[in-house]
């Protein structure tokens, strides 16, 4: 079963590779463009979503930049009880509270990861983000968008407000595997390939930089030697974009 499990999450990366390479082309170009116009990085996640924001932020060999935008109460699972993070997605009005007091500006990148997309929460927040002249990028299964209802009042899906989607190709219900004898399916698979998307994206990004001659501000490893000295120098330098440390 375990390796079923592989075979599945291999199939998935090998689609999102061969089918979605162009937009993580294009997603890493808008991000290269922030960054050389002296842009601010941002991604959020609602619940497992967050996850791979998180996977982007303060990381070795990862974007200095990148910042993660976060919703009290729908970061994770630590909140108590777990349940109350999923509600709070569906609250209307909580993002744009949000936005209104992050350090957010016209020309930055505000990437969203949803699986479904379609909670009042992740859609208000690529709306509010654009209006406020961000660029867009959403990381979401488009598969929910036909085959379920959107939560938000206008019946749109995350999809529909971004400058630019990337399919994680999840089925709807995130369950890769299922037994006769098991009575649901399992084997979720929408945090691992949501999270190689973003790294995907960060990867061109870095490679857009140097192909336009700027050195990308990457992180080392504080584990390895010379590393601490290193990412001291990318904060002294570009303090000012960077909001984890404050």
């Amino acid at each position: 079963m375990a390796g079923r499990y592989l075979d599945a999450a291999i199939g998935l990366l090998q689609r999102v590779r061969d089918e979605e390479a162009d937009r993580i082309t294009a997603a890493g170009e808008l991000i290269a463009d922030a960054v050389a116009a002296e842009g601010r990085l941002f991604a959020f996640g609602a619940g497992h979503s967050s996850l791979a924001a998180q996977d982007v932020v303060y990381r070795a060999g990862g974007l200095a930049l990148m910042n993660l935008l976060s919703v009290p109460g729908v970061v994770g699972v630590d909140v108590m009880p777990a349940t109350l993070g999923s509600a709070l997605e569906r609250v209307n009005g909580l993002a744009g509270a949000v936005l209104d007091s992050s350090p957010v500006r016209p020309g930055d990148v505000l990437v969203i990861i949803s699986l479904s997309g379609r909670n009042s929460l992740p859609v208000e927040m690529a709306v509010n983000a654009r209006a406020l002249g961000l660029k867009v990028i959403g990381v979401t299964s488009v598969a929910y968008a036909t085959e379920t209802k959107s939560r938000h009042v206008t019946g749109s899906f995350l999809k529909d407000h971004c400058d630019l989607v990337l399919d994680s190709k999840i089925a709807v219900g995130d369950a890769e595997l299922a037994l006769d004898s098991v009575d649901a399916p399992f084997g979720p698979a929408s945090t691992m390939v949501a999270s190689a998307l973003m790294q995907a994206m960060m990867a061109s990004a870095a490679a857009a930089l140097a192909a336009r001659g700027i050195q990308p501000p990457l992180l080392r490893s504080a584990n390895v030697d010379g590393g601490h000295d290193w990412n001291g120098r990318v904060f002294s330098e570009y303090g000012d974009r960077i909001f984890y440390r404050h």
